[in-house]
């Protein structure tokens, strides 16, 4: 039984279940998948009272054990949660495919054509803290792009992602889609993640969605290629030209819509030349938010609290913000190259110039004009879901959704050509 294997021998029996299912969902045409997420999709829906009786159990060990309230709510179902989870599986249901897409094809003059096309990853390891959302998420993003998946969630989901889970791959299983292909790794034992990591070979990607924590020890660990971001210190710059009622919306907004994911903003930088920084700081002070500021910020705010060093440097994930004012456009480029983790930042101004340079010149993965921070997602983007928001330079970067769980294989047609 899989339940006494060493935590190694799980890992490499769950893998290669999920490669023979891999295997099997390369045979199905893209109509066949598409019924498989919309059979899960009503799966989640019908077992809606289940899911949300195991999250209770979930959330009152969380309380218990003195999670956050911005875990807490990290990890709370209810039925508007439960349902948007399903209509998410559902809407990657009705995503171009992009299995099979050719990128670029040419004809080399001897008449062979070389064609580039997409093809699925195979097996991704998926670990993951908190959310249990991310095991519906992800499960559709894999399927639909043709890959198998293991999911690994934290402890403090247990329950609501065994139930979400359980309802899936029903679903799946039902419309004829291998129930293999969405793999959970059930144990709580931390020595699975070390045997997912060092799954090379098993295992094709690995994709870790949590704390800065958890994202450290899969990079130091992993002998499996990772996309990761280690955190999210996402700042808003508002400059001298913004509008002011659209600045102090945007910066609420950004912050305090919820504290506890990772576009939420963590740092606000207003130009010192902005006619009421003030009013900002005040506005987010109002809504129940913990500002630190620096000297600056404190002259004209002398009743927030003394910002330190590591306050830069910091993923609250919760109502807390960082503030500082700052030299105009130079100086805010300089506060973020020296202190932002390369996920999202944003600029509030009316001057598109200024705003162009901030485009071309902030190294993020997203990088935003006159909007929240909050719009980090790739429902947002129009992705339908995400894997993750990947913040590095390789392969996929920003949020991560069915292209960017693909990779490419050259296919070359000749009629009888040699090279002599």
């Amino acid at each position: 039984m899989l339940d006494s294997q060493s935590p190694s021998a799980l890992i490499a029996t769950m893998a290669g279940e999920a490669r023979a299912a891999a295997q099997a969902l390369a045979l199905l045409s893209t109509e066949q998948r598409r019924a498989g997420l919309r059979a899960a999709a009503e799966a989640l829906r019908a077992a809606r009272a289940e899911i949300i009786a195991a999250n209770a159990l979930d959330m009152k060990r969380g309380a218990a054990n003195g999670l956050s309230p911005a875990m807490l709510d990290r990890l709370r179902l209810d039925d508007a949660r439960v349902a948007a989870m399903a209509d998410g599986v559902a809407t990657v249901a009705t995503l171009d495919d992009p299995v099979g897409a050719t990128i670029d094809e040419v004809t080399r003059p001897n008449g062979l054509v070389l064609r580039r096309v997409r093809v699925p990853i195979g097996v991704i390891g998926i670990i993951y803290e908190s959310r249990p959302n991310v095991t519906a998420d992800a499960a559709a993003l894999c399927v639909m792009s043709g890959n198998a998946a293991v999911l690994r969630g934290g402890s403090e989901a247990v329950e609501s992602n065994a139930a979400i889970h359980r309802a899936f791959v029903a679903g799946l299983a039902q419309a004829g889609v291998p129930a293999g292909a969405v793999q959970r790794v059930a144990t709580t034992d931390r020595a699975a993640v070390g045997a997912m990591l060092t799954a090379d070979g098993l295992i094709d990607l690995i994709v870790p969605r949590g704390g800065k924590s958890l994202v450290a020890r899969v990079q130091a660990e992993a002998r499996v290629p990772v996309l990761a971001h280690l955190d999210g210190i996402n700042h808003v710059f508002v400059h001298a030209a913004a509008d002011r009622a659209m600045a102090e919306r945007i910066v609420v907004d950004a912050k305090m819509r919820r504290t506890g994911i990772c576009g939420a903003m963590e740092t606000l930088l207003i130009d010192i030349a902005y006619p009421d920084p003030a009013a900002l700081i005040a506005a987010l002070v109002a809504t129940g938010c913990e500002v630190r500021g620096d000297g600056r910020a404190r002259a004209v705010a002398p009743g927030i609290a003394a910002a330190d060093d590591a306050d830069w440097d910091t993923e609250y994930l919760d109502a807390i913000a960082s503030v500082a004012l700052v030299d105009g456009l130079e100086g805010a480029l300089a506060h973020i190259a020296r202190h932002a983790s390369h996920h999202t930042d944003a600029i509030v101004t009316a001057d598109e110039g200024v705003a162009q340079r901030f485009l071309a010149q902030v190294d993020s993965a997203i990088v935003l004009w006159n909007a929240s921070t909050q719009f980090a997602d790739g429902g947002e983007f129009g992705l339908g879901a995400e894997i993750g928001i990947a913040t590095g330079r390789l392969h996929a970067r920003g949020p991560v959704a069915l292209e960017g769980l693909t990779t490419y294989k050259w296919l070359g047609l000749g009629t009888g050509q040699v090279r002599g």
